[in-house]
């Protein structure tokens, strides 16, 4: 039995350290381990395990980790395995990242139907990381019940997370001054849910009107064909105080239930797999131009666009085709 044979049939007796181990490998660069990432993902393929896939997002400051460790703890009481996808944004000088996740979700990283697991978002957009859907699958054969996916922080090209997740959840501040403009129509437009946390003390009056705002500004977006009625839509919740933790979780469940009974919990499904996997053939093309070959002509074509001796596209398309010729 090799190595990653070994490891895939440890992941899919649970084991933790090899879920750990696995997400080391898959997050990997090197070519060797991505070959190895390959075989193992193939290996654990159609083992029949499927979790609640969460997406989440927030304005700076909403409290996501205070959420994620109240809402993780809630549902590991309920006696569920959750996994916790957390991606810190990577310094553009850098290319450090923080990755203080547990540190901040204490008590559930103690937890032990819980598993976090942070990663760097390095130079990858859509505020996840580059193998984060990859993660989710290994999280699944694990055997966790609910995978959440935590963003690097909202903005419009959050949306990528939408295809990773059955979910997503928008978390919102009251009294964060004009959110509904300042909060992108893109981000909006993918929400299940908006939940307005901090809807405690002194600031609950302003969660309240908050979540009025928006509840009114859902309406009047266009009516998705994956939503019942009265989806999507707006509540309160308190991670501080343990409040409308367990209402928003029957939302998820009775959306989730509805998707599945109307087919679009699995078209979903398989949309998302086909989004993948056309990226995975542009992220195979683009590598091609990493080759020692296909830099001598881009540095080529770029010295004579610099020197005006051709615009870009005429250049671009030169190379293109010179790289073309050269693999036939």
């Amino acid at each position: 039995m090799t190595d990653t044979e070994k490891l895939a049939d440890q992941l899919l007796a649970q084991e933790r350290r090899a879920l750990a181990r696995a997400i080391t490998l898959v997050e990997s660069g090197r070519a060797d381990h991505r070959e190895a990432a390959q075989a193992l993902l193939d290996r654990v393929a159609g083992h029949g395990k499927q979790a609640i896939r969460i997406g989440l997002s927030g304005t700076p400051g909403v409290g996501k980790s205070t959420f994620i460790e109240a809402f993780g703890m809630m549902l590991t009481g309920m006696g569920l395995r959750v996994a916790v996808l957390a991606v810190d944004p990577s310094s553009a000088r850098s290319g450090g990242s923080i990755l203080g996740d547990k540190t901040r979700m204490e008590r559930l990283s103690r937890e032990p139907g819980a598993f976090i697991r942070p990663s760097p978002s390095q130079t990858h957009l859509g505020g996840v990381a580059r193998r984060t859907r990859e993660a989710v699958t290994l999280c699944e054969a694990a055997g966790f019940n609910v995978v959440l996916i935590e963003t690097v922080g909202v903005g419009q090209s959050e949306t990528v997370v939408s295809e990773m997740c059955d979910l997503f959840l928008l978390l919102l501040a009251p009294a964060g001054g004009d959110e509904l403009q300042g909060v992108k129509r893109g981000i909006m437009e993918i929400a299940d849910l908006i939940l307005v946390n901090k809807a405690d003390g002194e600031l609950k009056s302003a969660a309240t009107r908050t979540c009025s705002d928006y509840s009114g500004a859902l309406r009047l977006l266009r009516k998705r064909p994956q939503d019942p009625e009265g989806f999507p839509k707006a509540m309160m919740v308190s991670a501080l105080q343990d409040e409308g933790l367990k209402a928003a979780w029957d939302e998820m469940n009775a959306l989730i239930d509805w998707r599945r009974e109307n087919g679009h919990f699995d078209a979903r499904r398989e949309a998302q797999a086909r989004y993948w996997f056309g990226e995975e053939v542009k992220r195979g093309l683009m590598a091609q131009l990493e080759t020692p070959e296909a830099r001598a002509l881009m540095e080529e074509g770029a010295e004579d666009v610099a020197a005006g001796r051709t615009v870009p596209s005429v250049a671009a398309q030169s190379v293109l085709d010179r790289l073309s010729v050269s693999k036939d």
